[in-house]
């Protein structure tokens, strides 16, 4: 499986082919984790794929498992980037800010391309609660957890822990379902049901 989960993967540029061993590593694994999840992929396909060897690998990642959790760790930390720029972009606004958290979180989830849903299938993926990828996806849940109580609570809305929860399951539940059945999952229409949710909150 290796052999040919390395030749499908695209060949690095001259300019990726210069970047240090370790960003090498991770940018082969976010594809190929992503692509064929973190047990579909060993380390000699991510050795191929970013143009070194197990030795080098293994020198920066002791083991596959530390690197599936800092491939989860990146990916959370895009996660948590998003949250600085809807703040920044809706200051001292924190309804804009919830609504403007589920615009991005449906319009990324519809194309596939949000690194949550990546987290989700992982989370999926890795059952044993001691792996170091499991401690990663529970602290990325905890923090967007708590960053929605705060602004449902800074709303002025009512049960925000309530409301945070509803809204969190509600999120995970449309990735969950795209990734299952894709367009015509039951969280299509992600934000007309979260803006229901929300106003049966409001005091």
């Amino acid at each position: 499986m290796d052999v040919k989960i390395a030749e499908q993967s695209v060949h690095s540029s001259a300019t990726a082919r210069a970047l240090p061993p370790r960003e090498r590593i991770l940018i082969a694994a976010r594809e190929l984790f992503a692509r064929h999840g973190v047990h579909g992929v060993g380390v000699e396909a991510v050795a191929e794929a970013a143009g070194t060897n197990k030795m080098t690998l293994y020198r920066h990642f002791e083991s596959k498992d530390l690197l599936v959790a800092e491939y989860l760790r990146g990916l959370a930390a895009e996660g948590s980037a998003i949250w600085c720029e809807i703040e920044n972009e809706h200051p001292g606004q924190p309804l804009a800010q919830i609504d403007a958290w589920l615009m991005r979180i449906t319009n990324h989830v519809e194309h596939g391309n949000e690194s949550g849903c990546a987290l989700a299938t992982a989370a999926i993926q890795l059952t044993d609660p001691a792996h170091p990828g499991r401690k990663v996806i529970e602290a990325n849940t905890r923090q967007h957890r708590d960053n929605l109580i705060r602004l449902c609570r800074a709303s002025g809305l009512s049960e925000p822990e309530l409301l945070a929860d509803q809204l969190f399951l509600l999120i995970e539940g449309s990735r969950v379902a795209w990734q299952n059945v894709g367009d015509e999952r039951p969280g299509a229409n992600l934000a007309t049901l979260a803006a229901g949710i929300i106003a049966s909150h409001r005091k």
